[in-house]
């Protein structure tokens, strides 16, 4: 861990003018808190789940067309009904409220920033918390979805007034982002003087590209192994999320 880089880097986080920082994060965010990411060694996409591979699952093709399948996967797998926010989310949290940050733009789906205290957060892969019935748009929290799951002969949640399926608010392989949720995650990047990105290997788009609308001063990469994006970068630190925002 390069400690010059994470105290140069807090340094422009103190010396930044208020509401110009920007944080985007991605699944090593969570990592601390329990949560497995996808793509490393032991991550999401490296475990067995039968012959079906876990892009496959979170498709959206393969939720259609095998829906018990696919919710025995994502209650298995994607619930981390136990994990609490780690130092990076509790941090972020305090720079809102500080008034340093102006927003954060997650692709994770676990909700923490928001436990941690976080207000203007953009979930560009939705969140496990809010799920919806797909016949009558009813809504439904992580407690009660994993109720009709439970009760489901087949596992598949429906809904109880109309009887459809119940849909975890979160995007699947194959469907589009929000298009609010993009709008502002853009206007959020484009008005930053500091923007950082952390836990994340850039791999995923349209999320990824979204740091092509940013050009203010600061771009900092925060990762463990190196990214598409290291050549642009300001300052490049490969360190857990949580011991760079340890301060």
């Amino acid at each position: 861990m390069n400690d010059s880089s994470i105290q140069t880097f807090r340094a422009w986080v103190d010396e930044c003018a208020p509401g110009r920082m920007v944080f985007f994060g991605g699944a090593g965010v969570s990592t601390e808190s329990g949560i497995p990411d996808f793509r490393s060694p032991d991550g999401l996409y490296a475990q067995k789940y039968g012959d079906v591979p876990p892009e496959e699952m979170i498709s959206r093709t393969y939720f259609d067309r095998h829906p018990q399948q696919f919710f025995e996967f994502y209650f298995d797998r994607m619930i981390a009904r136990e994990a609490q926010p780690n130092r990076a989310h509790r941090k972020l949290a305090q720079l809102e409220q500080k008034g340093t940050l102006s927003a954060v733009i997650t692709q994770n789906i676990d909700g923490l920033h928001q436990l941690a205290g976080s207000e203007t957060v953009w979930e560009l892969h939705g969140s496990v918390l809010r799920n919806y019935c797909m016949r009558c748009a009813a809504p439904y929290d992580l407690d009660a979805i994993t109720q009709l799951h439970e009760q489901a002969e087949d596992g598949v949640p429906r809904c109880p007034k109309c009887g459809g399926i119940v849909k975890p608010d979160v995007v699947l392989y194959e469907e589009g982002l929000d298009s609010n949720v993009l709008k502002e995650s853009v206007n959020a990047i484009r008005r930053a003087d500091l923007m950082v990105i952390a836990g994340t290997s850039l791999a995923v788009y349209p999320a990824a590209g979204l740091i092509d609308h940013f050009s203010g001063e600061h771009l900092v990469i925060v990762n463990l192994s190196p990214t598409p994006r290291d050549r642009f970068a300001d300052l490049c630190i490969q360190a857990k999320v949580g011991d760079v925002f340890d301060w």
